[in-house]
């Protein structure tokens, strides 16, 4: 038998885009971010940590810029990571949600549902205090609200943009 893409026993496995987008693009938004922040936190903590033993020659100081720097992009690097996995985890717990609110038949607000799962998930995890879990389910609930009605204005536009179409 011929085994390969096209072969008929070839198994196949198809991902509607949606699946990867958002976690993707959380990833690479939370690496950017954490690498900012990363990188600021590893050089105030380098000064704090320094600050006592200033360079005295211009070799002591040309070290002690490079080891800064050094010190800078490794503390860039771990954060990027750190910040990336958590914010894509929560795009994937996102995801997840809504395609629990898919299967469950509740497709309409599968975005106000993914907004409120994400936000008590997120105040479980961190043990948020009630009143803090309340603020994160609203703004969830706020962030769902906000995409279901996006979604509404493209799915509406693109039947009107159908309709003029067939009428022509």
């Amino acid at each position: 038998t011929q085994h390969g893409p096209g072969s008929p026993d070839a198994i196949h496995i198809t991902l509607p885009a949606e699946y990867y987008r958002l976690p993707l693009g959380m990833v690479v938004g939370g690496s950017v971010l954490g690498m900012f922040r990363g990188g600021r936190r590893e050089s105030w903590r380098f000064l704090a940590e320094n600050a006592h033993r200033a360079p005295t020659t211009m070799q002591g100081w040309y070290f002690y810029q490079k080891t800064k720097n050094y010190r800078v992009m490794l503390g860039a690097l771990k954060g990027g990571g750190a910040d990336g996995l958590r914010l894509g985890l929560t795009g994937l717990g996102w995801v997840g949600f809504e395609e629990l609110m898919r299967r469950t038949g509740l497709d309409d607000v599968r975005e106000i549902g993914a907004g409120v799962g994400t936000a008590s998930v997120f105040a479980g995890i961190y043990r948020l205090p009630w009143r803090a879990a309340r603020q994160a389910m609203l703004l969830g609930l706020i962030t769902g609200t906000t995409l279901r009605i996006l979604r509404y204005s493209v799915e509406s536009t693109r039947e009107r943009a159908k309709q003029a179409e067939a009428a022509e």
